[in-house]
């Protein structure tokens, strides 16, 4: 049984212990999964591209008819408490305290029904804890992953808590000793259980076009500005499974993830000659780039 922390969080306008916050079992985000959530990096106690996962929790909870229970300096300031609170409460010191803040929005508590109700008040709920980044070894070998159809839901643009299909995805790869599971639909590349997913092919990082199959992680825009900034070709276009199993090289990204080689695809080494199986010569640029902009876009 894992033990629950006594770390701080905010639920309905309270902060209080993370062991006694509780919500009432007819909340919709309970009994439907209807809600979304953000998670929010945090680079020793700053919040790394705060405003574009404002943006998307904004995009979010519009797709669900929920209106936004906080502005922006309002989200902002009870990120900060959350996130101070920790590092207050822990023995390591704050420049070494990366973290990551959860937050999560229900459309409220009401009588079981499939219909939206109206006038009820958003469960919002959020809580920190500690960062935890890939390994050294995963960084310089890089990390397996397999491949299935995506047999999720056809809204994906939606950051929604509705997340079995991307925990039975993700259930795929934890069997079978690997770290990701890439999905296709229709023979086309659309994401990972819980990562984006980029293709380099003759020098360009390419990704699957924005859709309602695909969430348009944080990561999608910084991604295409690390590619500028390095003289990287980048675009977004449909990307055929041929294309993902003969690329020179495979790339993840998410929140916490940053972004990560893929060395290993269903059994079979990533790329060719004597980079095969091996992290390759874009995964170094973007990662090089990714931490300079941690520093330059974290507030």
């Amino acid at each position: 049984m894992q033990t629950i922390p006594d770390t701080l969080c905010y639920l309905n306008g309270e902060y209080v212990s993370l062991r006694d916050a509780k919500v009432s079992v007819l909340d919709r985000g309970f009994i439907f999964g209807d809600g979304v959530y953000e998670v929010v990096p945090v680079y020793s106690g700053k919040l790394f591209r705060f405003d574009e996962h404002m943006a998307r929790l904004s995009r979010s909870l519009g797709k669900l008819r929920i209106a936004n229970p906080h502005d922006s300096a309002q989200w902002l300031e009870r990120c900060r408490k959350l996130t101070r609170a920790l590092i207050d409460t822990s023995s390591e010191k704050a420049a070494a305290m990366d973290q990551v803040v959860y937050i999560q929005v229900t459309r409220g508590v009401a009588l079981r029904d499939h219909v939206m109700p109206r006038d009820i008040t958003p469960t919002v709920f959020m809580m920190t804890s500690r960062m935890k980044p890939p390994s050294q070894e995963q960084r310089h070998a890089g990390v397996a992953c397999v491949t299935a159809r995506d047999f999720r839901w056809e809204r994906g643009d939606i950051k929604s808590t509705s997340l079995l299909g991307n925990v039975l995805a993700r259930q795929l790869s934890a069997d079978h000793g690997a770290l990701e599971t890439i999905m296709f639909r229709a023979g086309f590349l659309t994401e990972a259980s819980g990562s984006n997913v980029w293709v380099v092919h003759e020098g360009a990082v390419l990704g699957p076009p924005k859709s309602e199959h695909v969430l348009e992680g944080i990561r999608y825009e910084l991604i295409r500005e690390l590619c500028e900034d390095a003289g990287i070709g980048f675009n977004l276009r449909p990307i055929a499974e041929a294309e993902v199993m003969a690329a020179d090289e495979v790339l993840i990204s998410s929140a916490t993830k940053e972004v990560l080689p893929v060395t290993t695809l269903d059994d079979h080494p990533v790329g060719h000659g004597a980079l095969r199986g091996k992290p390759g010569p874009v995964y170094a640029k973007l990662y090089e780039a990714y931490q300079a902009a941690k520093v330059a876009h974290s507030i």
